[in-house]
């Protein structure tokens, strides 16, 4: 059986914060057989290259961005590379990130212990029951879904300041008790563990004494009274949201999302996103979810940017026009979610076409006109129709009454697996 490394040109080595002294001879040996070795400039300011009988190999110190280090690496393509990268690369790391431009027989991973490893091992945490997140050179925002009452969250970070602004971001939403505990240079020389609250990391931030960069941070949540919970369960309250009153309604909104099934990595459109919480929900139910949220008012736009921040989904794609001339460029989803706009010429044939075959297409309306139009639609294509009404209790003078919203027509269908 082929071993998937006849092919290999490029091997990346997981290293500690010691550098190449934690390297295994086999993993030595195959970064001083390297043509090009691809660093950290505090990496190779520690290495003997003569003595490594890396003489005549090409050095390049690993200065660059993301994109520019993938095109650096594949002018490269076919010759001997080695690249030294912190911990596990596949966690959070190059080598993740190279998977998507090179196929795994091509590349050779060897870890090291990756930073969650290690500081789950100095906690005393399972790593099984810690949600494990990068802030390293990503907006703080990703940590939003993870803040909740009694979780344990593990974070790589890029800067100490990050540190700083993960405390603000905790104080912000009710949580300034959590226990932070910043752990640097683990298994280095200068490792050092610092102990403190949301509440009072301030007090490190001055010349004398700050935290140092590439840390990991573990967060221990602990939420004051009057604290938002907002669990990734679908059905987030309207006055999460910031919205003009265009909102899916919290308990249609929950309907609507375990109708489209969020699946990790799975692609959704939403058309008249309006502020855009259906997409976000989407996002923050499965791992990897993406979204793309199409809407053609600028003061809406504004607000799903702003949902998106408040509520941990920074990477959710905004675009500005209407379907279906906007839609052509964009990655075939895998769910398709239509709240305004059913009745504009094109736009469900157009989604119908781009969505993959077994994907997910649900239409919510509350006018006559878009359920004569649903109506038609779960006729010739089959799916289900469901009416949902909700009421809510409210204050009418000294008593309490139920207002009731307008009742929502909701068409859901699958699109056949053998249909292109």
């Amino acid at each position: 059986m082929s071993s998937g490394t006849e092919r290999a040109w490029l091997t990346i080595l997981g290293i500690g914060d010691d550098g190449v002294n934690s390297l295994t001879p086999p993993a030595l040996a195959l970064m001083k057989s390297a043509r090009t070795l691809v660093a950290p400039q505090r990496v190779l300011d520690h290495l003997d290259l003569p003595r490594l009988g890396l003489d005549n190999c090409e050095i390049v110190p690993w200065t660059m961005g993301v994109g520019p280090t993938l095109d650096f690496l594949e002018e490269r393509r076919g010759t001997p590379v080695t690249i030294l990268a912190t911990g596990d690369p596949m966690f959070f790391g190059i080598g993740a990130t190279m998977r998507r431009r090179v196929g795994a027989d091509e590349m050779l991973v060897i870890p090291s212990p990756s930073g969650f490893s290690l500081a789950a091992a100095r906690m005393g945490w399972g790593l099984s029951d810690v949600a494990c997140i990068s802030l390293h050179g990503r907006a703080v925002a990703g940590l939003q879904p993870h803040i909740l009452p009694g979780n344990r969250v593990l974070s790589l970070t890029s800067v100490g300041r990050t540190v700083h602004e993960a405390a603000e971001l905790l104080v912000s939403r009710g949580y300034g008790g959590s226990v932070l505990t910043v752990l640097e240079h683990m298994g280095g020389e200068t490792e050092r563990t610092v102990v403190t609250t949301a509440d009072e990391v301030g007090a490190f931030d001055s010349e004398t004494e700050r935290f140092a960069d590439f840390n990991v941070l573990a967060i221990e949540c602990v939420a004051s009274e009057g604290a938002a919970v907002l669990p990734p369960v679908p059905g987030l309250p309207d006055d999460a949201f910031v919205h003009d009153g265009q909102l899916t309604k919290r308990e249609v909104r929950a309907v609507t999302l375990s109708a489209l099934q969020p699946c990790p990595q799975a692609v959704l459109w939403d058309i008249g996103a309006g502020c855009g919480s259906v997409s976000i929900e989407w996002m923050r139910a499965a791992q990897g979810a993406r979204a793309v949220a199409i809407e053609a008012e600028s003061e809406r736009r504004a607000m799903i940017a702003e949902n998106a921040t408040r509520l941990g989904t920074p990477r959710l794609k905004i675009v500005w026009g209407r379907a279906p001339a906007e839609i052509a460029d964009l990655d075939a989803p895998d769910a398709v979610f239509i709240g305004g706009g059913l009745a504009d010429k094109g736009v469900f044939e157009a989604c119908w076409q781009a969505l993959k075959p077994g994907g997910r297409l649900v239409a919510n309306t509350v006018t006559l006109e878009n359920e004569a139009r649903l109506t038609a639609l779960h006729a010739e294509f089959g799916g289900s129709l469901t009416r949902i009404a909700v009421s809510r209790a409210q204050e009418i003078g000294s008593y309490r009454g139920w207002k009731p919203f307008m009742p929502v027509t909701q068409w859901a269908v699958r699109k056949p697996w053998g249909q292109a």
